[in-house]
């Protein structure tokens, strides 16, 4: 199975290099140090939510607020036919406020007496190398495939270790495969080598792999093919075309299909999976304002599952349309629609102001046909119904010497009924969330 796997990255490389692209990053490198950076980022998060009903704890909410400062270095490739390079990273979280008994959110660590820890550090890196237009890596670190993210929705990002290939030796085609065997959550976490789980039942792997790509036909036409393994859980294939359709600069039509195919595979330690989940999206942009309408359903008596990397928020493997602020509207066999509206107040004199407002609402989800001696079996009911409002709004500083300072406010409102608990904290079926996101990134090289 595992000379498979490799097969596979080996075609997809042989593939990369048939046609060589007309120019070559390697050639171009200007050496270990001279192309290094050294990014440094301030982020202040403020995380409240509310459970209006929570059946099971005595936990009416949770509320975390906490600093964390991110260095992150990426050096250059010594010159040559082969070039050789580091990427290291290093984290310290300060926390500012968790009350006993409201702490839980994923932004701090909880220590063995319960409460949130004051503070926490660690450091990472991996060692990398590079010929023509293909850098292959080892180490900590922050892969974005559709089959395999790690998660940015906390203090830190998510992290794995293991192997990782990126390719563009073809003009448009970006190759992406790899092989991780354990991760870190960053945040409520820290230890380094986690497993790497399921995101909605938790079950570990003992490695994952996948490979992919995507091509760019032109400016505005894309389409991405993955497909992943996570030993003994399952299969994933993952596509997607996005077509862009500029009709000035002033006004545009996109649309974004995704869909994602899960298999058990091996042991099939989840139970017997055999899903379909896919979404569409079409985006009208005209000047400062955006209407968005998406559709999903999930296919199958199981939810849609993803890859989680030592916490059950610091994965970021699904790309579907209707995943949003709360809930991924995932549910077997469920039915979602969006409504989303934009507004960019550059156009009138506000740049770097933004706002953005949508609702979500998805039915007929009916669980109760999953594999008895699955992962799932009797967790969701035979009528779920849930619905979710999300508000936004952005701020960018544009100049000065708070350049780039960002502030971010996000509300969401979530409400199910009570066949789906099973998606909601603490099996509750209703939350009301804020979050206050403040981000200062300085480039020191």
């Amino acid at each position: 199975m595992q000379v498979m796997k490799w097969s596979l990255i080996a075609l997809a490389v042989t593939a990369g290099t048939s046609q060589m692209a007309a120019a070559s990053q390697q050639s171009d490198s200007k050496g270990f140090v001279e192309d290094s950076s050294l990014t440094l980022l301030n982020k202040n998060f403020f995380f409240y939510r509310d459970f209006r009903n929570n059946p099971s704890t005595n936990q009416n909410y949770r509320k975390e607020w906490a600093h964390g400062i991110s260095a992150m270095y990426e050096s250059g490739f010594t010159q040559g036919t082969v070039g050789f390079g580091v990427d290291a990273h290093a984290m310290l979280g300060l926390k500012l406020d968790s009350g006993n008994g409201t702490n839980g959110t994923g932004l701090l660590p909880t220590g063995s007496d319960g409460r949130s820890q004051d503070e926490y550090s660690y450091a990472g890196g991996a060692v990398k190398a590079q010929i023509s237009n293909t850098v292959l890596k080892y180490g900590n670190l922050f892969p974005t495939a559709p089959v395999f993210a790690t998660g940015t929705a906390r203090l830190f990002p998510a992290s794995a270790e293991g192997f990782q290939l990126l390719s563009s030796e073809i003009e448009g085609l970006n190759i992406d495969a790899g092989h991780f065997t354990s991760a870190r959550d960053g945040s409520a976490s820290t230890e380094r080598h986690a497993e790497i789980t399921t995101t909605y039942t938790g079950i570990a792997t003992r490695s994952a792999d996948y490979v992919g790509g995507t091509y760019a036909f032109g400016d505005n036409v894309s389409a991405s093919l993955y497909g992943a393994e996570f030993e003994d859980i399952w299969r994933q294939y993952y596509g997607n075309l996005n077509w862009n359709i500029p009709f000035s600069d002033a006004q545009a039509l996109n649309f974004d299909f995704n869909v994602y195919r899960t298999l058990d595979e091996g042991k099939a330690l989840a139970g017997d999976l055999d899903t379909t989940a896919f979404s569409l999206a079409a985006a009208y942009t005209i000047g400062a304002h955006k209407f968005t309408l998406a559709h999903q359903r999930v296919n199958g008596d199981e939810p849609f599952d993803y890859m989680a990397m030592g916490g059950p928020n610091s994965g970021d493997s699904i790309f579907l349309a209707n995943s949003v602020q709360y809930s991924d509207f995932n549910g077997p066999n469920e039915k979602s629609w969006q409504a989303r509206y934009d507004l960019n107040m550059a156009e009138y004199g506000v740049p770097g102001l933004s706002f953005m407002a949508r609702y979500l609402t998805g039915d007929d989800v009916d669980g109760t046909k999953a594999d008895p001696n699955g992962a799932f079996a009797g967790a969701i009911g035979s009528d779920g119904k849930e619905w979710e409002r999300n508000l936004e709004a952005k701020y960018v500083v544009q100049e000065g010497p708070a350049k780039d300072l960002s502030i971010r406010l996000r509300h969401a409102t979530w409400r199910a009924n009570s066949d789906m608990a099973f998606f909601g904290s603490a099996g509750g079926t209703a939350n009301d969330e804020i979050r206050v996101i403040t981000e200062y990134p300085l480039d020191i090289l």
